[in-house]
């Protein structure tokens, strides 16, 4: 499919979505699993091109996988790698391409590592310098610095190590998960600053799987000496991440909002957005079925000005909405968002032009004025993000279309399925 034309609709009675299991769960269960001494079942995992991918990866390097239906099985040898040497394509998952670098990194193989273009693209340098400060040797094959190399790991590094986690906190947390594989144990300084909003899963989950992180201020992690992760039974969360698409429809479209099975207990960082929402006029209710949006009563909803570096996936999403707001929508805080799967502040500026918003770009935000919107096809620079929130729009914009919304495989394969079951659902309500 080249392209998705968005069907307008008007204010249903009630949106209801459920979503897929969390790809930030998803892939740290995956590597925890490998990690631990046993076998492990997760439950409720995402299956989407990154984490079939991170899955992929594993089985290279020799790890007993077994899969069923959302269900994962997985065999880990208490840190040991099963072979000794692999090669490993981690695509465009920047979760895999982080995570297994520092796991095998710390471990004593050779391994030779490659990913897409998009991947060969965006920030590895502070994780591989920082592997290379403690005793790892890497040969890059192409640009230093960037995919693809080759790591000559390396059991007996030393115990503690710095880490410029400014361009992603990803960085931080691969060294993290990965720390027990040295019995020693490791001390991680930080350099540089970074939203620690999925750190924090890690930590949690980490501590879940058996494993300790003692934290001192924010800028010390040390990884206890002789700790092993415990295989177990694991239930991923549903991604708040990808509800937040549905959430955002509430105000959008004068309606109500219910995901199943979110609530405000969520471990992931996103679930601030809601928050947001909150901030913006919008009432929330956790229910037994899950977390209820409610759109303002009177319809209208607010501009703000927001810091959103804690949940900065979500920058898309409300900048989608934001031409509809009454007051201009101010977003800072997400300078890191230019080097994930696209330079998302500048798509969300050319973009948003294109349908005839005006917008002021920063380095580290975005000004979003209020407007009215016309037909576009929009571009969405192989990023799954940009496909999704722009969706939005064409809910209440006729003539908006996705341009390769394939790209949604990333992490949800099936959106613009289930928006075609919420629009068909709008639609038949209306002819009755």
């Amino acid at each position: 499919m080249k392209s998705y034309t968005v069907t307008p609709i008007s204010s249903p009675s009630i949106i209801q979505a459920e979503v897929p299991g969390s790809k930030s769960i998803t892939n740290r269960a995956l590597l925890l699993a490998a990690l631990s001494n046993g076998t492990s079942v997760i439950k409720g995992a995402l299956f989407s091109e990154d984490s079939r991918h991170f899955l992929q990866c594993l089985i290279d390097l020799g790890f007993p996988i077994t899969i069923e239906k959302e269900t994962c099985t997985i065999t880990g040898y208490s840190g040991k790698i099963p072979k000794k040497e692999a090669s490993i394509y981690v695509g465009s998952a920047g979760t895999a391409a982080r995570f297994l670098t520092a796991m095998l990194g710390l471990s004593d193989g050779t391994y030779h590592l490659d990913a897409s273009e998009q991947m060969k693209k965006r920030p590895m340098k502070p994780l591989l310098h920082a592997l290379e400060s403690i005793g790892v040797t890497i040969t890059y094959q192409e640009k230093e610095g960037f995919f693809p190399f080759t790591i000559h790991g390396c059991a007996n590094t030393k115990s503690s190590i710095q880490i410029d986690i400014s361009d992603s906190s990803q960085f931080l947390s691969a060294l993290l998960m990965s720390a027990p594989i040295k019995e020693e144990g490791l001390t991680i300084e930080l350099v540089g600053g970074h939203a620690l909003s999925y750190v924090k899963i890690t930590t949690k989950m980490m501590e879940q799987f058996g494993c300790q992180v003692v934290q001192t201020g924010n800028q010390i992690y040390q990884i206890l000496p002789h700790q092993t992760y415990q295989a177990q039974i694991y239930q991923v969360e549903p991604d708040v991440s990808a509800a937040c698409y549905f959430y955002a429809m509430a105000p959008l479209l004068h309606t109500k909002t219910l995901v199943h099975h979110i609530h405000f207990d969520s471990m992931q960082g996103d679930i601030r957005f809601l928050s947001i929402l909150e901030e913006m006029g919008c009432t929330l209710e956790d229910t037994s079925e899950g977390i209820l949006v409610s759109s303002p009563a009177s319809g209208n909803y607010s501009g703000i000005t927001v810091t959103m570096s804690d949940c900065s996936d979500q920058t898309m999403t409300l900048a989608a909405i934001a031409p509809f707001a009454n007051s201009p929508v101010r977003i800072r805080g997400v300078k890191h968002i230019r080097l994930q799967e696209s330079n998302r502040i500048e798509a969300i500026c050319k973009e948003l032009t294109r349908i005839g918003i005006l917008c002021t770009e920063f380095e580290d935000g975005i000004d979003i004025f209020p407007g009215t919107p016309h037909a576009a096809a929009i571009e969405t620079y192989e990023d799954h993000r940009i496909a999704m929130a722009f969706s939005l729009i064409g809910l209440r914009v006729p003539g908006i279309s996705i341009l390769h919304p394939e790209c949604c495989k990333k992490t949800f394969e099936n959106y613009f399925e289930v928006l075609d079951q919420i629009i068909e659902t709008s639609l038949k309500k209306d002819l009755k």
